[in-house]
């Protein structure tokens, strides 16, 4: 276990210690594992690097992050409530197709996708390629969100809490509402992180989509301070350091209910 722990968090500790140092602690031997005294020079270097755009990409990662993560978790709560616990006609076929559109590679829909968003009419702004709508529309709705939400609302709310409250009058706005939203709170928790950090971490779409280079998102702007002529490994570490102490500050504060969620699931199942 010490071993594994140990394993897992090296990475972690030697990206801090690179960002702490100048380049020529890359290519030593052995490695530094001290921590060094550049950090800051390097994160301003990193800042005033004009060919990153990396506060344009913090920004435009941190919105669409926030976007897709509210949206995932208002979609899949009502989905999921409205697939256990309604009953209206082709909801066993409806939820089938949900479950197989999770089983299609993302790589699939890219050329069907982009096509879309360079065919959005003006009126609605388009078209969306190279602009932050097209990073944030095709996730506004999870197909996992709704399965696990689906799953979970089977088994926290009685249907016989449904039908009391349709007896003292709620209709089912209300019910969702006012019933089931506060029942999902650890299901919510455990989602909200799952959405964030994919979302943060999204890269494939966002290279593909965002051309602009002076319009990045957090990875897409990672991935030109790497792609140069000559590497500033300082710079791209200082880079990867910022960008994941937004998924460490969001774990620390919700990392109680992500857990006690994980363990009402196991102890559920």
């Amino acid at each position: 276990m010490i071993a594994a722990i140990a394993l897992s968090i090296f990475p972690l500790y030697f990206m801090l210690v690179v960002a702490t140092r100048t380049n020529d602690a890359v290519a030593t031997i052995p490695p530094p594992l001290t921590l060094g005294g550049e950090l800051f020079d390097n994160i301003n270097r990193l800042l005033n690097n004009e060919a990153a755009y990396f506060l344009t990409g913090m920004t435009n990662t941190a919105i669409s992050s926030a976007i897709v993560t509210l949206s995932v978790i208002f979609t899949s709560t009502l989905a999921g409530f409205a697939f256990a616990k309604l009953k209206f006609k082709g909801r066993n076929a409806a939820m089938m197709f949900v479950l197989i559109t999770t089983m299609v590679p993302a790589q699939l829909g890219v050329i069907p996708l982009l096509i879309m968003m360079s065919g959005v009419p003006e009126w609605m702004g388009g078209p969306w390629t190279g602009t932050l709508p097209a990073v944030i529309v095709p996730f506004l709705v999870s197909a996992f969100g709704v399965f696990m939400m689906r799953q979970y609302v089977s088994q926290s709310v009685p249907d016989e809490l449904i039908e009391a409250a349709r007896v003292d009058g709620c209709n089912t706005i209300r019910i969702y509402w006012n019933v089931v939203l506060p029942a999902l709170r650890p299901a919510i928790a455990v989602l909200g992180l799952f959405a964030f950090m994919a979302q943060w971490n999204e890269f494939f779409w966002a290279s593909v989509v965002m051309g602009d280079p002076a319009n990045p998102t957090v990875q897409v702007s990672l991935q030109h301070l790497s792609s140069g002529y000559y590497n500033d490994y300082t710079q791209v570490f200082a880079g990867t350091l910022l960008s994941v102490l937004p998924l460490f500050v969001v774990f620390i504060l919700f990392g109680r209910q992500l857990i006690g969620g994980i363990m009402e699931g196991a102890i559920k199942a």
